[in-house]
């Protein structure tokens, strides 16, 4: 990846956080990470930030106030945040709610791996190869 990359990371582990921002930065310093701990959080930031959005929204479905689930839903109403491609970062690997997220408007559903190197190959599949 050459050119700057913005993520937004919806996700209330703050663990699960700085580990994806870890990776993130080992597969390219060009990578920026804003980061929201809930779906509220996140449409408050999105909306404060606008016309700016992020090239992809990295989404975790279990949260307070808000849940993944919930925040798809109303970003895909959103005009301008409409089109940004979600990837669902989940523990779940279910092929049914694989097409329920996807019938939500979720881009990929990516995998919470135990080992960091599992997760680099995914997230380079899905940034770098233009999968979503």
């Amino acid at each position: 990846m050459k050119k700057v990359c913005s993520l937004f990371l919806v996700d209330d582990d703050r663990d699960d956080q700085d580990v994806l921002i870890d990776v993130l930065k080992e597969i390219s310093a060009s990578i920026t990470c804003t980061t929201a701990s809930d779906g509220e959080d996140a449409l408050a930031i999105l909306k404060h930030s606008l016309p700016n959005v992020p090239h992809y929204i990295f989404l975790d479905l279990n949260m307070p106030r808000m849940n993944g689930r919930q925040f798809l839903k109303t970003i895909k109403s959103i005009g301008i945040l409409k089109n940004i491609p979600v990837i669902v970062y989940t523990t779940s690997s279910s092929l049914k709610e694989k097409v329920e997220l996807t019938n939500l408007g979720a881009a990929y559903l990516l995998t919470k791996h135990n080992s960091l190197a599992g997760l680099r190959t995914k997230l380079e599949k899905v940034l770098c190869s233009g999968m979503v």
